[in-house]
């Protein structure tokens, strides 16, 4: 395996687990309540606009990911929009550059 795709695996899996420390610790402080949680995203104009700005980027993304296998059939890389969706941007990208990086047979 290269040393690019060490880096990318690297950076998915702390994409996954740095940001999903955060959110637990939210959850425990405030509840096990994902619609509170949403909320807290539009408390005030910057959480707002970081919202949009990971959410138009996770979209991106998708779209990206999409038009790539579908030239490159390279299905596997489409674990990178679960991840995108129910982790986040931080592991989405870096996970589908990692599998993206993979030599294609």
């Amino acid at each position: 395996m290269s040393p690019l795709r060490w880096v990318w695996a690297a950076l998915a899996v702390w994409g996954a687990v740095h940001p999903m420390y955060w959110f637990v610790a939210w959850f425990r402080t405030e509840g096990w309540s994902l619609p509170r949680m949403i909320d807290a995203w539009y408390v005030n104009a910057a959480t707002t606009g970081l919202t949009w700005d990971l959410t138009i980027a996770a979209i991106t993304l998708t779209v990206w990911v999409l038009a790539e296998v579908a030239v490159r059939r390279n299905w596997v890389a489409l674990l990178a929009i679960p991840a995108t969706f129910c982790i986040g941007v931080s592991c989405g990208l870096p996970l589908y550059l990692f599998l993206r990086a993979k030599p294609i047979r």
